[in-house]
């Protein structure tokens, strides 16, 4: 007797091929704003090495030059296999937004200055590399010594609840 199918969408099944690279660092030294999605202008292996999960997305932001955002800072490691076909490691990448929403964040980062757009997450959404941006505006210090006394206090909650 066959078996059949599952219940479960194929996107379960493809998330361990390639992994969600998070910029940890982001929630910790910005206060997110707004998210918004956007895909990512990659050379063969440069999808490679993503998948792989070979990159490092801290220190990476996002500009608009021209109508067009570019992710900056963002460093997807060599490809082994791919020899004198390899990318460059921290070029600059275009992220693919629509106009109206390049407008929209342009719009955003000159209404609020200190503003930036810093990457959150990388990942894979239908075989297309797509980029979490999230409009975000710097942590003062003593914010950034907050989050880490509610992060504690949290954890002291969460250690006393599993000792009663």
């Amino acid at each position: 007797m066959a078996k059949s199918p599952s219940n479960k969408t194929s996107a379960a099944a493809h998330s361990g091929h390639a992994p969600r690279i998070a910029n940890r660092r982001a929630h910790f030294d910005y206060m997110v704003l707004e998210k918004v999605e956007a895909g990512m202008a990659l050379v063969g292996s440069e999808v490679k090495s993503v998948r792989q999960g070979k990159v490092q997305l801290a220190g990476a932001f996002a500009i608009i030059r021209n109508g067009r955002v570019f992710l900056m800072g963002c460093h997807i490691d060599t490809y082994e296999q791919a020899n004198q076909f390899n990318h460059d490691p921290t070029r600059q990448r275009q992220l693919l937004l629509h106009k109206r929403e390049i407008r929209r964040l342009q719009h955003e980062l000159a209404r609020q200055p200190g503003c930036t757009l810093i990457p959150l997450e990388l990942y894979f959404k239908r075989g297309f590399a797509k980029i979490s941006l999230a409009l975000a505006k710097g942590k003062a210090k003593y914010d950034k010594r907050q989050a880490i006394k509610e992060r504690e206090a949290q954890r002291a909650m969460r250690r006393a609840v599993r000792h009663r």
